[in-house]
């Protein structure tokens, strides 16, 4: 082999590597908090273009039966991404007490935080619900997210609202040191931030312009449904309350257009959280799949997020990558779709 061809070959290999590589979007850089001890946002709000929304913190009435197992994708706390406080009872507490002194917001800063009780006739730990009693409870501020990991002045809004409320309902909370807490949640949020990735990739018109309605119809062929936002389709999970697989989206001024069957748009985005879809799910396959596809529908070259064209070289080297990420994300103990990963990644 001549240097000039070993020359041409090499450089052959890092182009497909940078290609490769514009696929990824990481939220590390533009939601980590940029100084420790700030706090965040108080609300959650809707999901801006490319997000998804983590599971809710809705609680759901159970009936006054025997003691049943909460439905799977209700948030539970869990000691790997929560820090947990005990709230000693002297006497066991009825579900209805303990809901109805519970703070008004579960938030502390830009954390969520959740109470569970110990069924005094199971003995399982469980979202609270009325009609129960419950013999112990412990609350658990989450230790990060994609806004960061939790600060100081988080954690001590998640105390003063647990002690409050251990004083409403006869309880006393004993709360972990917060120099260990907050060691804890940089540790975790240093861990899985660079495991925080989508895949993104944003189709463009070769020629003509398509109408909201032709795009939904390219979609629907490939099972893609209306959105709760508009502009947005989603390909749903396979079973109900998960979050989708895949997302397509287009500009939030073409959506909410006053007639958005005109609205022109050249332009649509395919989205593929990691964590939040399971490796059985088969993501990549239908993410590839719906790309390919919707490209050819709509005569669109696919680009990635520095505008260059995505090739089948390209595609097959994402591949490895998500196959990597996902074996990472199984040894820290948190697998993609799983409910820890769901919330931590939300």
């Amino acid at each position: 082999m001549t240097l000039t061809t070993a020359l041409a070959l090499l450089g052959a290999a890092v182009l497909l590597a940078l290609l490769a590589h514009g696929l990824w979007s990481t939220r590390r850089a533009a939601a980590r908090r940029p100084a420790p001890g700030a706090a965040g946002p108080h609300e959650r709000v809707e999901p801006a273009l490319g997000q998804l929304a983590g599971p809710s913190d809705a609680e759901l009435p159970s009936a006054l039966a025997a003691p049943r197992a909460p439905p799977s994708r209700m948030p539970r706390l869990d000691p790997l991404i929560d820090a947990i406080v005990p709230l000693v009872l002297e006497t066991p507490v009825s579900g209805d007490n303990a809901m109805a002194h519970l703070p008004p917001t579960r938030r502390a800063g830009s954390k969520p935080f959740l109470v569970e009780g110990l069924d005094a006739a199971g003995g399982t730990w469980e979202p609270l619900a009325a009609g129960r009693r419950y013999s112990e409870l412990q609350a658990g501020v989450q230790l990060a997210g994609r806004s960061g990991a939790l600060n100081e002045i988080e954690y001590s809004e998640f105390v003063q609202k647990i002690e409050a409320y251990a004083e409403a309902i006869g309880a006393r909370a004993e709360p972990p040191d917060m120099l260990e807490v907050v060691a804890r949640a940089r540790e975790l949020d240093h861990l899985a931030g660079p495991l925080d990735a989508q895949l993104v990739i944003t189709l463009r018109s070769n020629g003509v312009a398509w109408s909201l309605g032709y795009l939904q119809q390219m979609a629907a062929r490939l099972g893609f449904v209306p959105g709760a936002v508009p502009g947005r389709w989603v390909l749903a999970a396979a079973e109900d309350g998960e979050p989708p697989v895949l997302m397509l989206s287009v500009a939030a001024q073409a959506a909410l257009a006053e007639e958005p069957q005109q609205a022109a748009v050249r332009e649509c985005t395919l989205t593929l959280d990691v964590p939040q879809t399971p490796q059985s799910a088969e993501a990549f396959p239908a993410f590839h799949r719906a790309a390919t596809t919707l490209a050819d529908d709509l005569d669109a070259t696919p680009v990635d997020d520095q505008g260059q064209p995505v090739t089948l070289h390209a595609y097959a080297a994402i591949g490895q990558e998500l196959e990597r990420l996902y074996q990472e994300l199984d040894r820290i103990g948190l697998p993609a779709g799983s409910a820890a990963a769901r919330r931590l990644f939300a």
